[in-house]
């Protein structure tokens, strides 16, 4: 939290593909310390650097400097000489800026994230001393039998949802050891995908049929759509270096072997009428036949080792390495992953404490602030005689339960995004830990949806939208990549509600027109209206739909 989650390239070793967070300057205390200011620096005070043994007030003055160079500097010395023989203390005054002015680059606000959990603290307790003096015990809560309600069947179902994605290796042993239609660019991806298909299919409706809790229904559903683009990553990334190998052995035998540059998949600023060719094999030059296929066998056999370079195609095939990515934090498959030297066990435990206290912690505020206002609204809206007093009923519930929702909402991102990621990245050792950036000074939804999920947006650009880029515009891959999450947002909660009325669907959908205005002329480039503006519609938008849902 105490600083920038943005990145910046920074060369390591020769190499600029590894990211670290940005710095920022000055750091912690040192924006209280005096400077001088720009009008003091161009009257010439100011005349070289700072030296090792300078107590950072000063700078020496050079032995050829002029009189009046030297004449200011002793000058100087004397005053602070005098301030410490006032007998009454001075205040010095400076050219500084407060830590919240916009122009400042302070950005360590760590005491407001530990205020948060004082102020939780803080609403359970009085929450707990509330019920004790109104029902002689410190909690009151009633969604306790839902968490514990066939606890087990869910445990086994879950790890059957998970094992059964292992098909999806066993498949793929089958694409490259055979070279009829059962490879992976004729039968194989068909194959794969109505594998998937009735594996989704089946997996969403059990819970229904099993008549599941709410709660073990949503937890379920959650981990099935991540494993599911697990599955669906693990198998077209392999099922491309399968195709890959194979025009690779292929060139073993250039008379027979197909001589086209090697496909490059279009990134998002690739237009639709640009033909993708190896990015190390422009089409504009012209190159002998040899040439051309020594560079095309260079270009694929990159393709296939791992960025770091120590594992190819088809070594990853095995059950450990599968394994291991279905407990990695992330939703694309690559070959390998940079690991860290050592598992933090005490990390580990906070992390796994702080899943449970979060959980704790939603649990009270819904049942404190959300379930009774819930509730008795529907008793009222029951009674309602008429359109105008439904509607103010209505909006009277969504405004009670906007502050209880915000506070929902920052639980639910903290408990996936900072703990259970975090956990499992601790134990398997996986380094990348950025899971989200600076979400929180988003413009626009479009920049929200970029930042505040990464694992989700890295895999929506990487199988969705640039898969559809090959064959479509720009706009038109947009509006897909967004109708599949709307429908995925939409599948959540009707396992949570247990109704389907497409308002989480519409809402998602109407994100991409309000984009629109946000970037328009008149909006563009003010960045406090759009993030108030963001505010307001995500806090908003999380009680409407709830009310919607429950209610209507």
């Amino acid at each position: 939290m105490a600083e920038s989650t943005s990145v910046d390239p920074r060369a390591q070793n020769g190499h600029t593909e590894y990211h670290q967070p940005r710095p920022r300057k000055p750091t912690k205390i040192d924006l209280l310390k005096p400077q001088l200011s720009d009008e003091a620096l161009k009257n010439g005070f100011l005349k070289g650097t700072v030296s090792g043994t300078s107590s950072g007030r000063s700078t020496p003055i050079p032995e050829n400097a002029p009189p009046s160079v030297k004449a200011s500097s002793s000058a100087r010395r004397q005053i602070r000489a005098q301030q410490r023989q006032r007998m009454f203390p001075t205040i010095e005054y400076v050219d500084r800026v407060s830590h919240f002015d916009p122009t400042s680059d302070y950005r360590d606000f760590r005491g407001f994230f530990v205020l948060f959990w004082i102020g939780l603290a803080i609403m359970v307790i009085t929450t707990m001393l509330r019920n004790l003096k109104e029902h002689g015990y410190p909690l009151f809560i009633r969604q306790w039998e839902l968490f514990t309600e066939k606890v087990w069947e869910l445990a086994i179902c879950d790890g059957a949802m998970v094992a059964t994605t292992a098909w999806s290796l066993a498949l793929h042993k089958v694409y490259t050891s055979v070279n009829g239609y059962l490879r992976w660019s004729r039968l194989g991806m068909a194959i794969q995908s109505v594998f998937q298909a009735i594996w989704l299919v089946f997996w969403v409706t059990y819970p229904f049929i099993r008549d599941w809790s709410w709660t073990a229904q949503v937890f379920f559903t959650l981990h099935l759509l991540a494993i599911f683009m697990k599955m669906h990553s693990y198998a077209f990334y392999n099922g491309h270096l399968s195709e890959t190998l194979r025009r690779l052995n292929d060139l073993d035998n250039p008379a027979t072997a197909s001589k086209r540059a090697a496909y490059r998949y279009p990134n998002g600023r690739t237009r639709l009428q640009e033909i993708p060719q190896s990015p190390s094999h422009p089409e504009s030059q012209e190159h002998s036949p040899k040439e051309d296929i020594r560079q095309l066998r260079e270009d694929l056999a990159f393709e296939l080792a791992s960025p770091l370079g120590r594992v190819s195609y088809p070594e990853n095939l095995t059950l450990s390495n599968y394994v291991d990515f279905i407990f990695c934090p992330t939703l694309c498959y690559e070959l390998e992953y940079p690991r860290t030297a050592k598992i933090r066990w005490m990390e580990l435990f906070y992390k796994a404490l702080a899943v449970f206290g979060c959980i704790f912690l939603m649990t009270i505020i819904s049942e404190e602030f959300i379930l009774p206002v819930l509730d008795e609204s529907s008793v009222r809206l029951q009674a309602s005689s008429g359109v105008s007093d439904f509607a103010l009923i209505l909006a009277e519930t969504i405004g009670r339960m906007l502050f209880p929702f915000m506070l929902t909402f920052l639980l639910v991102f903290l408990v996936i995004f900072e703990y259970v990621l975090g956990a499992f990245a601790e134990i398997t050792r996986f380094a990348d830990r950025q899971f989200y950036a600076d979400w929180w000074n988003s413009c626009d939804w479009l920049e929200f949806s970029r930042e505040w999920n990464k694992p989700v947006h890295h895999f929506f650009r990487r199988h969705v939208y640039s898969a559809s880029r090959g064959h479509m515009s720009r706009p038109v891959a947009t509006v897909i990549t967004f109708l599949i999450s709307a429908l995925a947002h939409e599948l959540v909660m009707g396992c949570i509600t247990r109704k389907f009325r497409g308002y989480g669907f519409i809402a998602m959908m109407l994100q991409m027109p309000i984009v629109m205005v946000q970037r328009s002329k008149w909006v563009r480039g003010r960045t406090l209206l759009n993030n108030v503006l963001f505010w307001c519609s995500m806090i908003l938008g999380l009680s409407m739909i709830c009310a919607l849902y429950v209610l209507v």
